[in-house]
């Protein structure tokens, strides 16, 4: 025996077309029916103004940061300045301590020639016929030729106001027609390379 089968009430009734009343909003418009403009009043964007704004922080920002780099370059330059002239100025004291250093080995040796020549009685700057006097006294200029190339300077102080920063006084002596604490006589050549003093000229001083 079959059951008659009963359906729910209103379970087959056709839906209306169109929105319920009361429902969501379709989420798009229909076909050919365009979109709702925004609210009048409603921010479409950044206004004039704000762009204007916005370039006006970053123009700042960039000047700030080319005036920070401009800085730091010329800061950069000095310290570079500086560094050169200290290790320019370096170089040339390394080099002064170096001739400095040689030429106190060599003025023993200068100074042994210069009193040969005067012990045969010979003139520093003048010549002789003998073959070996003429070849000491060769020896001799041309050594002193080369002191002076290297910037190195012989000071004989005779008749000079003693000057004990330049000169070491061996002794003192009345002198007639000297005045007192005038150099009568130099013993040893002092010598100069620069404004540096390598050895003081030893010297007879006037009472």
């Amino acid at each position: 025996m079959r059951a008659d089968r009963q359906d729910a009430p209103g379970t087959d009734e056709p839906r209306p077309a169109g929105p319920v009343v009361g429902g969501s909003p379709p989420a798009h418009p229909p076909e050919g029916q365009p979109p709702t403009p925004p609210a009048r009043g409603a921010s479409a964007g950044e206004g004039p103004e704000q762009v204007e704004q916005d370039l006006d922080a970053l123009l700042s920002e960039a000047e700030q940061q080319r005036d920070e780099y401009l800085d730091l370059a010329k800061r950069t330059k000095a310290d570079f300045e500086n560094f050169r002239k200290r290790m320019t100025s370096e170089v040339l004291a390394a080099g002064t301590r170096g001739k400095a250093d040689v030429l106190r080995d060599v003025l023993p040796v200068l100074d042994d020639l210069e009193r040969a020549i005067q012990a045969a009685g010979l003139d520093p700057e003048g010549d002789s016929e003998d073959g070996l006097a003429h070849g000491v006294l060769l020896v001799f200029r041309s050594l002193r030729e080369a002191l002076t190339r290297n910037g190195i300077e012989a000071v004989d102080p005779t008749g000079d106001k003693f000057d004990p920063t330049l000169q070491e006084a061996l002794s003192t002596q009345p002198a007639d027609g000297a005045e007192s604490g005038t150099v009568i006589e130099t013993v040893q050549k002092g010598y100069k390379l620069g404004e540096q003093l390598i050895r003081p000229a030893r010297v007879v001083v006037a009472e």
